[in-house]
Protein backbone atom coordinates (compact mmCIF):
# COMPACT_ATOMS: atom_id res chain seq x y z
CA UNK A 1 0.00 0.00 0.00
CA UNK A 2 1.14 3.00 -0.57
CA UNK A 3 2.37 5.34 2.24
CA UNK A 4 3.21 8.12 0.20
CA UNK A 5 1.31 11.45 -0.28
CA UNK A 6 2.13 13.71 -3.46
CA UNK A 7 2.16 17.23 -3.03
CA UNK A 8 3.29 20.62 -5.12
CA UNK A 9 6.73 21.10 -5.96
CA UNK A 10 6.42 24.36 -5.41
CA UNK A 11 5.31 24.17 -1.79
CA UNK A 12 7.39 25.20 1.04
CA UNK A 13 8.59 21.88 1.85
CA UNK A 14 11.03 20.94 5.16
CA UNK A 15 11.99 18.11 2.42
CA UNK A 16 10.95 16.82 -0.41
CA UNK A 17 11.66 13.21 -2.86
CA UNK A 18 11.35 13.96 -6.00
CA UNK A 19 10.40 10.99 -8.29
CA UNK A 20 10.80 11.68 -11.79
CA UNK A 21 8.67 9.43 -13.86
CA UNK A 22 10.00 10.19 -17.61
CA UNK A 23 13.35 8.50 -15.89
CA UNK A 24 11.36 5.88 -14.56
CA UNK A 25 9.64 4.93 -18.52
CA UNK A 26 12.89 5.28 -19.85
CA UNK A 27 14.47 2.39 -17.00
CA UNK A 28 11.58 0.04 -18.38
CA UNK A 29 12.35 0.50 -21.79
CA UNK A 30 15.94 0.10 -21.53
CA UNK A 31 15.45 -2.90 -19.57
CA UNK A 32 13.06 -4.45 -21.96
CA UNK A 33 15.40 -3.93 -24.56
CA UNK A 34 17.99 -6.00 -22.17
CA UNK A 35 15.40 -9.00 -22.38
CA UNK A 36 13.58 -8.32 -26.01
CA UNK A 37 12.07 -11.67 -25.97
CA UNK A 38 10.53 -11.75 -22.28
CA UNK A 39 7.84 -10.14 -20.75
CA UNK A 40 8.50 -7.35 -17.72
CA UNK A 41 7.11 -7.32 -14.51
CA UNK A 42 7.61 -3.90 -12.53
CA UNK A 43 8.13 -4.71 -8.98
CA UNK A 44 6.36 -2.22 -7.10
CA UNK A 45 6.66 -3.60 -3.52
CA UNK A 46 7.18 -1.68 -0.47
CA UNK A 47 5.80 1.37 -1.71
CA UNK A 48 7.74 0.54 -5.09
CA UNK A 49 11.08 1.06 -2.97
CA UNK A 50 10.22 3.96 -1.61
CA UNK A 51 8.96 5.97 -4.56
CA UNK A 52 5.57 5.69 -4.37
CA UNK A 53 3.59 2.58 -5.80
CA UNK A 54 0.75 3.57 -7.51
CA UNK A 55 2.11 6.65 -9.72
CA UNK A 56 5.57 4.36 -10.56
CA UNK A 57 3.06 1.68 -11.48
CA UNK A 58 1.25 3.36 -14.30
CA UNK A 59 4.20 4.66 -15.33
CA UNK A 60 5.59 1.48 -15.56
CA UNK A 61 2.27 0.09 -16.97
CA UNK A 62 2.84 2.93 -19.67
CA UNK A 63 5.94 1.83 -20.65
CA UNK A 64 5.30 -1.31 -21.45
CA UNK A 65 5.52 -3.44 -18.30
CA UNK A 66 2.82 -6.34 -18.56
CA UNK A 67 3.10 -7.62 -14.91
CA UNK A 68 3.13 -5.63 -11.72
CA UNK A 69 4.57 -7.53 -8.67
CA UNK A 70 4.24 -7.06 -5.14
CA UNK A 71 5.38 -8.81 -1.81
CA UNK A 72 2.44 -8.71 0.01
CA UNK A 73 -1.21 -9.41 -0.85
CA UNK A 74 -2.03 -6.11 0.75
CA UNK A 75 -0.14 -4.09 -1.80
CA UNK A 76 -1.42 -6.43 -4.54
CA UNK A 77 -5.00 -5.24 -3.64
CA UNK A 78 -4.03 -1.67 -3.00
CA UNK A 79 -2.72 -1.66 -6.88
CA UNK A 80 -6.25 -3.36 -7.60
CA UNK A 81 -8.16 -0.48 -5.74
CA UNK A 82 -6.14 2.42 -7.08
CA UNK A 83 -7.75 1.08 -10.76
CA UNK A 84 -4.89 -0.55 -12.29
CA UNK A 85 -6.00 -3.46 -14.56
CA UNK A 86 -3.70 -6.43 -15.73
CA UNK A 87 -1.66 -9.04 -14.37
CA UNK A 88 -0.61 -8.77 -10.70
CA UNK A 89 1.24 -11.32 -8.39
CA UNK A 90 1.97 -11.31 -4.99
CA UNK A 91 4.58 -13.92 -2.90
CA UNK A 92 4.59 -13.32 0.52
CA UNK A 93 1.86 -14.96 1.95
CA UNK A 94 0.82 -16.34 5.86
CA UNK A 95 -1.56 -18.64 7.02
CA UNK A 96 -5.06 -16.98 7.18
CA UNK A 97 -4.02 -14.55 4.40
CA UNK A 98 -6.63 -12.58 2.38
CA UNK A 99 -6.83 -15.93 -0.50
CA UNK A 100 -10.64 -15.39 -1.27
CA UNK A 101 -10.23 -11.48 -1.95
CA UNK A 102 -6.95 -12.16 -3.84
CA UNK A 103 -9.58 -14.58 -6.00
CA UNK A 104 -11.76 -12.16 -6.06
CA UNK A 105 -9.01 -9.37 -7.39
CA UNK A 106 -7.79 -11.79 -10.51
CA UNK A 107 -4.06 -11.72 -8.34
CA UNK A 108 -1.67 -14.67 -9.15
CA UNK A 109 -0.93 -16.15 -5.87
CA UNK A 110 2.11 -17.23 -5.00
CA UNK A 111 2.46 -20.90 -3.68
CA UNK A 112 5.36 -22.69 -1.41
CA UNK A 113 4.39 -25.31 0.45
CA UNK A 114 1.25 -27.70 1.22
CA UNK A 115 -0.31 -25.31 3.89
CA UNK A 116 -0.76 -22.54 1.36
CA UNK A 117 -2.08 -24.48 -1.52
CA UNK A 118 -4.86 -26.44 1.17
CA UNK A 119 -5.64 -22.13 2.21
CA UNK A 120 -5.92 -21.40 -1.61
CA UNK A 121 -8.54 -24.15 -2.71
CA UNK A 122 -10.44 -24.00 0.36
CA UNK A 123 -10.77 -19.91 -0.73
CA UNK A 124 -11.47 -21.05 -4.46
CA UNK A 125 -14.36 -23.40 -3.07
CA UNK A 126 -15.72 -20.82 -1.04
CA UNK A 127 -15.45 -18.03 -4.48
CA UNK A 128 -16.86 -20.84 -6.75
CA UNK A 129 -14.24 -19.99 -9.14
CA UNK A 130 -10.28 -20.84 -9.97
CA UNK A 131 -8.05 -18.95 -8.60
CA UNK A 132 -4.76 -18.23 -10.33
CA UNK A 133 -1.79 -19.74 -8.51
CA UNK A 134 2.53 -19.98 -9.46
CA UNK A 135 4.28 -22.54 -7.99
CA UNK A 136 7.38 -21.12 -6.29
CA UNK A 137 10.58 -23.39 -6.10
CA UNK A 138 13.61 -23.18 -4.18
CA UNK A 139 16.41 -23.52 -5.94
CA UNK A 140 19.11 -22.77 -3.62
CA UNK A 141 18.46 -19.15 -2.29
CA UNK A 142 17.24 -21.52 0.76
CA UNK A 143 14.33 -18.41 1.55
CA UNK A 144 10.80 -18.89 0.19
CA UNK A 145 9.74 -21.41 -2.13
CA UNK A 146 9.69 -25.31 -2.16
CA UNK A 147 12.19 -27.75 -1.81
CA UNK A 148 13.28 -30.07 -4.33
CA UNK A 149 12.28 -33.18 -2.51
CA UNK A 150 8.96 -31.65 -1.47
CA UNK A 151 8.33 -30.67 -5.21
CA UNK A 152 6.86 -33.24 -6.30
CA UNK A 153 3.83 -33.85 -3.38
CA UNK A 154 3.35 -30.03 -4.01
CA UNK A 155 3.23 -30.22 -8.25
CA UNK A 156 0.59 -33.20 -8.01
CA UNK A 157 -1.59 -32.03 -5.44
CA UNK A 158 -2.26 -28.91 -7.49
CA UNK A 159 -2.18 -30.49 -10.33
CA UNK A 160 -5.23 -32.44 -8.68
CA UNK A 161 -6.50 -29.03 -7.71
CA UNK A 162 -6.29 -27.78 -11.61
CA UNK A 163 -8.17 -30.65 -12.44
CA UNK A 164 -11.12 -30.13 -9.85
CA UNK A 165 -10.98 -27.13 -11.42
CA UNK A 166 -10.30 -24.90 -8.10
CA UNK A 167 -6.57 -23.33 -9.03
CA UNK A 168 -5.11 -22.47 -12.97
CA UNK A 169 -0.78 -23.03 -12.63
CA UNK A 170 -0.13 -19.79 -14.11
CA UNK A 171 3.96 -19.89 -13.61
CA UNK A 172 6.84 -21.74 -12.31
CA UNK A 173 9.32 -19.37 -10.61
CA UNK A 174 12.25 -19.06 -8.38
CA UNK A 175 14.68 -16.33 -7.38
CA UNK A 176 18.57 -16.42 -7.47
CA UNK A 177 20.82 -15.54 -4.21
CA UNK A 178 23.64 -14.55 -6.18
CA UNK A 179 22.74 -12.63 -9.41
CA UNK A 180 24.82 -9.44 -8.92
CA UNK A 181 27.96 -11.42 -8.35
CA UNK A 182 28.51 -12.45 -11.79
CA UNK A 183 30.08 -15.75 -12.04
CA UNK A 184 29.15 -17.13 -9.10
CA UNK A 185 28.89 -20.61 -8.56
CA UNK A 186 25.45 -20.54 -7.28
CA UNK A 187 24.10 -19.08 -10.63
CA UNK A 188 25.12 -22.04 -13.10
CA UNK A 189 23.66 -24.61 -10.02
CA UNK A 190 20.18 -22.34 -9.93
CA UNK A 191 19.76 -22.99 -13.05
CA UNK A 192 20.20 -26.43 -13.54
CA UNK A 193 17.87 -27.01 -10.33
CA UNK A 194 15.29 -24.34 -11.93
CA UNK A 195 15.07 -26.55 -15.36
CA UNK A 196 15.02 -30.10 -13.55
CA UNK A 197 12.19 -28.70 -11.30
CA UNK A 198 10.39 -27.04 -14.06
CA UNK A 199 10.19 -30.34 -16.16
CA UNK A 200 8.96 -32.33 -13.51
CA UNK A 201 6.13 -30.22 -13.55
CA UNK A 202 5.55 -30.27 -16.99
CA UNK A 203 5.85 -33.83 -17.27
CA UNK A 204 3.08 -34.05 -14.55
CA UNK A 205 1.10 -31.81 -16.66
CA UNK A 206 1.26 -28.37 -15.50
CA UNK A 207 1.24 -25.82 -18.46
CA UNK A 208 2.63 -22.68 -16.90
CA UNK A 209 1.79 -19.31 -18.86
CA UNK A 210 5.39 -17.72 -17.53
CA UNK A 211 8.61 -19.48 -16.38
CA UNK A 212 10.50 -16.53 -14.26
CA UNK A 213 13.84 -16.17 -12.25
CA UNK A 214 15.60 -13.40 -13.26
CA UNK A 215 15.64 -10.39 -10.63
CA UNK A 216 17.44 -7.13 -11.57
CA UNK A 217 21.03 -8.53 -12.05
CA UNK A 218 19.92 -11.54 -13.90
CA UNK A 219 18.00 -9.38 -16.14
CA UNK A 220 21.04 -7.20 -16.63
CA UNK A 221 24.05 -9.94 -17.06
CA UNK A 222 22.11 -13.79 -17.09
CA UNK A 223 20.33 -14.03 -20.40
CA UNK A 224 19.57 -17.24 -20.09
CA UNK A 225 17.89 -16.64 -17.14
CA UNK A 226 15.15 -14.69 -19.05
CA UNK A 227 12.54 -17.40 -19.94
CA UNK A 228 9.59 -16.46 -20.15
CA UNK A 229 9.53 -13.07 -17.82
CA UNK A 230 11.75 -10.87 -15.84
CA UNK A 231 11.39 -9.19 -12.63
CA UNK A 232 12.98 -5.69 -12.51
CA UNK A 233 13.10 -4.16 -8.96
CA UNK A 234 15.77 -1.90 -8.18
CA UNK A 235 17.12 -1.24 -11.68
CA UNK A 236 13.69 -0.24 -12.54
CA UNK A 237 14.47 3.04 -10.18
CA UNK A 238 17.42 3.59 -11.67
CA UNK A 239 19.63 2.22 -8.91
CA UNK A 240 22.60 -0.50 -10.03
CA UNK A 241 21.44 -3.63 -8.07
CA UNK A 242 25.75 -3.75 -7.38
CA UNK A 243 28.39 -1.43 -7.97
CA UNK A 244 30.54 -4.26 -9.02
CA UNK A 245 28.02 -4.76 -11.95
CA UNK A 246 28.94 -1.39 -12.89
CA UNK A 247 26.97 2.25 -12.62
CA UNK A 248 23.23 2.92 -13.60
CA UNK A 249 25.08 4.82 -16.57
CA UNK A 250 26.95 1.60 -17.39
CA UNK A 251 23.18 0.36 -17.70
CA UNK A 252 21.32 3.09 -19.64
CA UNK A 253 19.47 4.07 -16.06
CA UNK A 254 19.19 6.99 -14.73
CA UNK A 255 18.17 7.44 -11.11
CA UNK A 256 14.29 8.26 -10.19
CA UNK A 257 14.67 9.80 -6.48
CA UNK A 258 16.32 12.99 -5.81
CA UNK A 259 15.91 13.61 -2.25
CA UNK A 260 16.91 17.64 -1.20
CA UNK A 261 15.53 19.39 2.14
CA UNK A 262 15.79 23.42 3.11
CA UNK A 263 18.92 24.19 5.10
CA UNK A 264 16.81 25.44 8.46
CA UNK A 265 19.67 27.58 10.32
CA UNK A 266 22.90 28.77 9.61
CA UNK A 267 25.00 29.87 12.45
CA UNK A 268 28.68 30.89 13.42
CA UNK A 269 30.47 28.50 16.17
CA UNK A 270 34.05 28.92 17.81
CA UNK A 271 36.55 26.77 17.48
CA UNK A 272 36.42 23.51 19.93
CA UNK A 273 32.43 23.64 19.58
CA UNK A 274 30.82 20.45 19.39
CA UNK A 275 28.37 19.45 17.28
CA UNK A 276 25.21 16.95 17.63
CA UNK A 277 24.84 13.99 20.38
CA UNK A 278 27.66 12.77 21.93
CA UNK A 279 30.26 15.52 20.73
CA UNK A 280 31.50 12.86 17.87
CA UNK A 281 32.48 15.96 15.68
CA UNK A 282 34.30 19.23 17.43
CA UNK A 283 34.59 22.20 14.91
CA UNK A 284 38.91 22.91 14.54
CA UNK A 285 38.48 26.19 14.56
CA UNK A 286 35.61 29.02 14.25
CA UNK A 287 33.07 28.09 11.52
CA UNK A 288 29.54 27.64 10.26
CA UNK A 289 27.40 25.11 10.59
CA UNK A 290 23.96 24.10 8.56
CA UNK A 291 21.28 21.89 10.26
CA UNK A 292 19.30 19.61 7.78
CA UNK A 293 15.92 19.45 8.91
CA UNK A 294 15.84 15.42 8.14
CA UNK A 295 16.96 12.61 10.50
CA UNK A 296 16.44 9.12 10.94
CA UNK A 297 12.58 8.96 11.60
CA UNK A 298 12.56 10.39 7.69
CA UNK A 299 15.20 7.32 6.60
CA UNK A 300 18.55 9.10 7.09
CA UNK A 301 20.97 6.20 7.96
CA UNK A 302 22.45 6.91 11.49
CA UNK A 303 24.92 4.60 10.88
CA UNK A 304 25.92 7.33 8.02
CA UNK A 305 27.02 9.64 10.97
CA UNK A 306 29.95 11.40 10.80
CA UNK A 307 29.85 10.29 6.79
CA UNK A 308 26.85 11.23 4.81
CA UNK A 309 27.75 12.98 1.56
CA UNK A 310 25.26 15.88 1.19
CA UNK A 311 25.27 19.33 -1.52
CA UNK A 312 25.11 22.49 -0.26
CA UNK A 313 25.91 26.05 -1.81
CA UNK A 314 27.59 23.72 -4.60
CA UNK A 315 29.94 21.79 -2.38
CA UNK A 316 30.18 18.28 -1.30
CA UNK A 317 29.86 18.05 3.02
CA UNK A 318 29.34 15.16 5.57
CA UNK A 319 27.56 14.64 8.21
CA UNK A 320 28.71 16.37 11.31
CA UNK A 321 28.35 13.93 14.29
CA UNK A 322 25.64 12.20 14.67
CA UNK A 323 22.52 12.04 12.92
CA UNK A 324 19.64 12.34 15.10
CA UNK A 325 15.68 11.37 14.75
CA UNK A 326 14.48 14.63 13.02
CA UNK A 327 18.08 16.88 12.54
CA UNK A 328 21.52 16.80 11.35
CA UNK A 329 24.35 19.36 11.26
CA UNK A 330 26.64 19.82 8.02
CA UNK A 331 29.75 22.09 8.54
CA UNK A 332 30.02 24.48 6.11
CA UNK A 333 33.35 25.81 6.53
CA UNK A 334 32.65 29.42 7.85
CA UNK A 335 30.96 29.81 4.51
CA UNK A 336 27.19 31.72 5.34
CA UNK A 337 24.37 31.02 2.97
CA UNK A 338 20.92 32.05 3.33
CA UNK A 339 18.78 29.83 5.15
CA UNK A 340 16.32 27.99 3.00
CA UNK A 341 18.80 26.97 0.71
CA UNK A 342 18.50 23.34 -0.98
CA UNK A 343 20.47 21.18 0.61
CA UNK A 344 20.40 17.76 -1.84
CA UNK A 345 21.18 14.61 -0.15
CA UNK A 346 21.00 12.23 -3.26
CA UNK A 347 19.40 12.05 -7.01
CA UNK A 348 21.06 11.35 -10.44
CA UNK A 349 23.95 13.98 -10.05
CA UNK A 350 23.14 16.39 -12.91
CA UNK A 351 23.96 18.86 -10.29
CA UNK A 352 27.18 17.67 -8.64
CA UNK A 353 25.15 15.93 -6.25
CA UNK A 354 25.89 12.49 -4.08
CA UNK A 355 24.48 9.17 -5.13
CA UNK A 356 22.37 7.14 -3.80
CA UNK A 357 24.95 4.58 -3.42
CA UNK A 358 27.56 7.13 -2.10
CA UNK A 359 25.13 7.23 0.85
CA UNK A 360 25.32 3.46 1.09
CA UNK A 361 28.75 3.30 0.93
CA UNK A 362 28.73 5.82 3.70
CA UNK A 363 26.46 3.63 5.87
CA UNK A 364 27.95 0.18 5.22
CA UNK A 365 24.56 -0.59 3.72
CA UNK A 366 23.00 -1.21 0.02
CA UNK A 367 21.48 1.20 -2.33
CA UNK A 368 18.24 -0.71 -2.37
CA UNK A 369 17.87 0.18 1.57
CA UNK A 370 18.69 4.14 1.00
CA UNK A 371 15.68 4.97 -0.90
CA UNK A 372 13.60 2.85 0.74
CA UNK A 373 13.57 3.91 4.12
CA UNK A 374 12.62 7.39 3.12
CA UNK A 375 9.57 7.85 5.25
CA UNK A 376 6.39 8.93 5.04
CA UNK A 377 7.01 12.09 6.50
CA UNK A 378 9.00 13.59 3.30
CA UNK A 379 6.64 14.18 0.16
CA UNK A 380 7.06 12.71 -2.81
CA UNK A 381 6.77 15.38 -5.71
CA UNK A 382 6.35 13.27 -9.09
CA UNK A 383 7.42 14.71 -12.16
CA UNK A 384 6.27 14.35 -15.57
CA UNK A 385 3.71 12.60 -14.67
CA UNK A 386 1.19 13.40 -17.53
CA UNK A 387 2.69 11.61 -20.93
CA UNK A 388 0.66 14.37 -23.11
CA UNK A 389 2.71 17.38 -21.83
CA UNK A 390 5.69 16.06 -21.49
CA UNK A 391 8.22 15.00 -24.26
CA UNK A 392 10.74 12.29 -23.29
CA UNK A 393 14.05 12.47 -23.81
CA UNK A 394 15.76 9.42 -21.84
CA UNK A 395 19.61 9.51 -21.48
CA UNK A 396 20.66 12.05 -22.92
Amino acid sequence: MSHTAPTSRTAPLRARAEIDLAALRANVRALRARAPHAALMAVVKSDAYGHGMVPCARAALEAGATWLGTATPQEALALRDAGLQGRIMCWLWTPGGPWREGIDADLDMSVSGMWALEEVTAAAREAGRPARIQLKADTGLGRNGCQPADWPELVAAARTAEEDGLVDVTGLWSHFACADEPGHPSIAAQLGVFHDMVDHAEKAGIEPEVRHMANSPATLTIPEAHFDLVRTGIAMYGISPSPELGTPADFGLRPVMTLAASVALVKHVPAGHGVSYGHHYVTDGETTLGLIPVGYADGIPRHASGSGPVLVAGEWRRVAGRVAMDQFVVDLGGQKIPEGSEALLFGPGDRGEPSAEDWAQAAGTIAYEIVTRIGSRVPRVYLNEDLDNFEEHPHE
